[in-house]
This record gives C-alpha cells, sequence and structure tokens, in this order.
C-alpha cells in the first residue's frame, strides 16, 4: 500500500512539473543594457543619430553619442534602428476585460450610477492575453477606465509588465465622470428627442445634487481636521473617493463628445478649482476655442473613427486632433479600445496624415499624455532618469510595415512573444503538415 502511495505521489509531482513547464511563459530580463548604433528619437530633445542608451537599475542612465559602456553591461546592437519612447495609450478597457462577449471576463462595467469608489486598479488582469499583442507593438503603458454610469469609478495607469497590479501602476489615477448627454447615446438609440431631453436634466441634476454632498462631505472634513477633533465622519465611500477630487489633489477625467455637452460640461467645472481633464471630445473642433480659452487638456480618440454626424465630412475624426491643437489645446489621443489598442500609433498616423504635423503625432502618444497625467518625470520621452519604458524599431511607428525588435518597460526587457506569435509559429511548422 505504502509502494502504491508513494508511486502516486511521483505521478502526481511529474505531472504538476510538465504542467507548469508548459504554462510558463518567457520572462523579462532585467540588467543593464547597452543599445548602440541607434538613431534615438528622445521627443523633447530632437534625433540623436548613430547613439547609444544605456539601462540600468530601470533607468535611463545614459544617452547621447559619447557614451561609455558600463562593465558587464549586455550590448544589443541597433545599428539601423530607431528608439523611442513608449507609447502612452489614454484611455481603454485594456486589462479590464478579456472576451467581449462573456460577461464573466469584463471588469470594466459595475452595478450602480454613483460608484467612484470602484477602483479599476484592483479589477486589472496582469495576466490578459491582449497586454503581450499591446506591448510588442511598442504601447507600453494603458490608462484603464471604468465605464458605465454617471461617476462609474477611479481609472488607473498603468505599465504593461507585472504580475500584480500594485506592480503595474504607472503614478496616476482618476475619477471618471460621464458627462450627461444631450444626444443620441448610439445609432441604436431608439429615445424620442423629448425622452432624450428628460434624461439629460435628470443626469444632470443627479450629477449635480452628488456634488453638492461631495462638497458638504470635504467642509465637515476639513473642519474636523482643523480642530484636530478624534470625531470621524460616518463612513460614506462614495464621498471619500470624491474628496480628493474637490480638494484638487486628483484629477476629474470628464468623459464628453457633443459639441453641446463639451460647452455645458466647460461651464459646470468653471469655477470648481479642479484638476479637470476632457476624454472622448468627438466634436472637439466644433469647441476647440472655447476649449483652449478654458485650458482644459483633452485625450480624444479614437481617430480611427467615423464622423458623428451624418452631414459631417468624412474626414472630422481624422482632423479632429490637429483643429483643437491649432487652437491651442493640449491633445494626447487614444484608441479607446481593448483588443485593438496595438493600433494607437496608427490612430496618431492618421491624425498626422490630415494635418497635424507628424512630430505633434508622436508627442501625442507619448510626453503629453505623460504630461497630463503627471508623469512626464518619468515616461514619455527619451531622458536621463527616467523609467526606461521604451521600444526600439525598425521604421517609423506610423506605418504598418514597420517591425518592433525590443521592448523595454522599466528596465525589463520584454519578450516579443504574444498569443498571435505562438498561434503563427504553431501553424507555420505544423505537424502533422497538410495532406497532400
Amino acid at each position: 500500500m505504502k509502494n502504491i502511495k508513494n508511486i502516486f505521489n511521483c505521478l502526481f509531482l511529474l505531472l504538476a512539473a510538465a504542467s507548469s513547464a508548459i504554462s510558463q511563459s518567457a520572462k523579462g530580463k532585467e540588467g543593464t543594457f547597452a543599445l548602440t548604433n541607434a538613431t534615438l528619437v528622445t521627443v523633447t530633445n530632437g534625433t540623436i543619430e548613430k547613439g547609444m542608451l544605456i539601462i540600468q537599475e530601470g533607468k535611463i542612465a545614459a544617452l547621447g553619442n559619447t557614451v561609455a559602456i558600463p562593465e558587464g553591461a549586455e550590448v544589443v546592437d541597433c545599428n539601423g534602428l530607431y528608439i523611442y519612447p513608449g507609447m502612452i495609450e489614454g484611455g481603454a478597457r485594456l486589462g479590464l476585460t478579456e472576451v467581449g462577449s462573456d460577461a464573466r471576463t469584463r471588469d470594466y462595467n459595475e452595478i450602480g450610477d454613483v460608484i467612484p469608489q470602484m477602483q479599476a486598479l484592483t479589477a486589472v488582469n496582469p495576466n490578459s492575453v491582449l497586454i503581450p499583442v499591446t506591448r510588442v507593438s511598442g504601447v507600453t503603458t494603458s490608462l484603464a477606465m471604468p465605464t458605465g454610469g454617471l461617476l462609474p469609478g477611479t481609472a488607473a495607469l498603468i505599465n504593461l509588465h507585472g504580475y500584480t497590479p500594485e506592480q503595474m501602476y504607472a503614478g496616476f489615477q482618476a475619477v471618471v465622470l460621464n458627462f450627461p448627454t444631450t444626444g443620441k447615446r448610439s445609432r441604436w438609440d431608439s429615445r424620442s428627442d423629448e425622452e432624450i431631453k428628460k434624461d439629460a436634466e435628470k443626469a444632470l441634476k443627479q450629477l449635480n445634487d452628488v456634488w453638492r454632498k461631495a462638497v458638504s462631505y470635504y467642509k465637515l472634513d476639513s473642519a474636523i481636521n482643523a480642530t484636530k477633533s478624534d470625531k470621524k465622519l460616518e463612513y460614506y465611500p462614495e464621498m471619500e473617493a470624491l474628496l480628493p477630487v474637490v480638494r484638487g489633489e486628483r484629477a476629474l477625467l470628464v468623459e464628453v463628445n457633443a459639441a453641446n455637452d463639451i460647452k455645458a460640461a466647460i461651464e459646470w467645472v468653471k469655477d470648481k478649482n479642479l484638476k479637470v481633464i476632457f476624454s472622448g471630445v468627438s466634436e472637439g473642433w466644433r469647441m476647440a476655442e472655447e476649449l483652449a480659452e478654458a485650458k482644459i487638456p483633452v485625450i480624444t480618440g479614437p481617430v480611427l473613427n467615423i464622423p458623428n454626424r451624418d452631414y459631417d465630412r468624412y474626414d472630422r475624426a481624422y482632423t479632429n486632433p490637429v483643429v483643437m491643437q491649432k487652437a491651442g489645446v493640449k491633445v494626447a489621443i487614444r484608441t479607446a479600445d481593448a483588443e485593438n489598442v496595438r493600433n494607437l500609433p496608427y490612430n496618431a498616423g492618421f491624425a498626422a496624415a490630415y494635418g497635424m504635423d507628424k512630430e505633434q503625432a508622436l508627442r501625442a502618444i507619448t510626453i503629453i499624455p505623460a504630461e497630463i497625467f503627471g508623469v512626464a518625470d518619468q515616461l514619455g520621452s527619451l531622458e536621463v532618469g527616467k523609467s526606461a519604458t521604451l521600444f526600439v524599431a525598425d521604421g517609423d511607428p506610423f506605418e504598418t510595415k514597420t517591425q518592433v525588435k525590443h521592448v523595454f518597460i522599466e528596465g525589463w526587457k520584454i519578450p516579443l512573444i504574444s498569443r498571435q506569435t505562438r498561434l503563427y509559429d504553431e501553424f507555420l511548422e505544423r505537424q502533422p503538415g497538410l495532406k497532400k
């Protein structure tokens, strides 16, 4: 009996080891790297030809034409290649969903209209198969953004590498507000004009009621803190989540698209002394001067889209970013996607093709979102002391023919492996092959 038990134990261990070996993915590599003979597209300080970039302890330790290679560094020859800062997605469901048709894998839309306390960071799935698909395209950072009701939760910026959401966290959070809309929600919205008007008025009243409570909660909290009293406010999670927004410590990310709604949102945030970011803004071209005057930064997109209105020009979505940018608005570009966040450079590419300066289009997916999110000291450009979050490619990232050769996230050299590459390799050398 004892022998049989030992045999079963051995079999179990063998199966466990085999299972582990099968499930293990290629790991990132940490260390000191010298990327040599590259064209360095710094974004903020021009382009350096035949330059070198040193990665050490997760940071950019040095870059330029006269850089010494540290002892023990792994040399990566980048002759004929270009180094860019990692691209930043300004608002997507990446990490919060896996299969769109399966509700069990969707964590971006919780029950309730006013739930700012719901943290997107806690719902991020570091093992999502969509993450490797995205980062091998040079998109290294993404804002995980909840959707749904009036105040659907708190968005979080993540780097696309790590075993836990905390390891992925990139230093920025914002409470999301879906500003009440006076238009149809989609092409399939069957509500009458009267119903749309009533729903918008109801939503705006709800928003104002919530905001009055948040301001009152802030005043009570401030009064208690001023008197150094031991008393504490009764636990109110919704107001606790809005407290740093009212204080101006955390940004309010306002999702708004139609021109009339943008105008109303500008008026609503006026004189509230908030850190405000507008996202979506698909009709920003109609309100560009007003947005510039209000000094509200914008994360717009998707650019690869069709016009909101049937009578608008076919290229309104393509030209939207440049119209706002030329008016003086700080503009970043996003995909607002999940499976296809990897198309971020092509959204920027279309903006460049339809009037935006090419350098400005690159800035719109690198340093500008980093500035808007308050992480420009770490991300968005190639500078000494910043996070070594970057990618190496054989050409212009806006061109579909360009191939990404290396990706680094916080100094980790990331394997260029994804679900797609595994499928490609599997069927390229399939066994058994096709019968003749």
